[in-house]
């Protein structure tokens, strides 16, 4: 469970009328992690433990995407969050905007192209503790917008990434690579999950790009 308690799956949002929408100025970014400083003293407290097993995982376990406000759901909702000049139909749903990738640079105008990662993947979560979950909690994990576990990405790259940790795939793009470390861990810290050896490695070396 996050350590500040069950995320709350609602978020205030402007009124959707029946034309299409423009969505505020994008933040391009969801909630920034804390400093490269503070990650290391959160790794540092990670517990560390092999990888758990994945009998029983499914991603139905983890409930996404749900309605955030009116029609718009998680992923509708990070796609707004995230590009600039973005309009939407009365069903939310993205019509115009532009989208570039954190992961490696690539520049998108079809949301189409893109992928919402969840930064600790929902199988890598199951690994970590997230099998004695509720489904409750695990669903707010799944949609979580409040933490820097939510980004807009270029879809291949995202396949590319799948459910492997640090040690095993890291963003093409060099230069994300601190934002990358600092994310993962507070995802992993927030949520009280733990880190496997080679991962906690692997990340201490990210930490140090910063």
């Amino acid at each position: 469970m996050k350590r500040t308690g069950i995320i709350a799956t609602a978020l205030t949002a402007a009124a959707l009328s029946s034309t299409a929408l423009l969505a505020p100025p994008a933040l391009a970014d969801p909630p920034a992690p804390p400093s490269a400083s503070v990650a290391a003293q959160h790794l540092a407290g990670l517990t560390v433990a092999a990888e758990g097993s994945m009998t029983g995982y499914t991603r139905e376990k983890f409930p996404h995407w749900i309605t955030i406000s009116g029609t718009c759901n998680t992923r509708e909702t990070v796609l707004k969050r995230d590009g600039s000049g973005v309009q939407a139909g009365d069903d939310c749903a993205p019509t115009s905007g532009t989208w570039t990738s954190p992961y490696d640079g690539g520049t998108w105008t079809q949301a189409s192209d893109l992928d919402i990662d969840h930064m600790v993947p929902l199988a890598e979560a199951w690994r970590s503790g997230a099998s004695g979950w509720t489904t409750a909690q695990r669903q707010a994990f799944a949609n979580d917008l409040d933490s820097s576990q939510l980004w807009a990405v270029t879809d291949n790259v995202n396949q590319s990434k799948s459910d492997k940790d640090p040690a095993l795939w890291t963003p093409p793009l060099a230069s994300f690579h601190c934002m990358y470390a600092r994310s993962w861990i507070d995802v992993k810290y927030q949520y009280d999950l733990t880190v496997d050896s080679a991962e906690k490695q692997a990340l201490s070396g990210l930490l140090d790009s910063c």
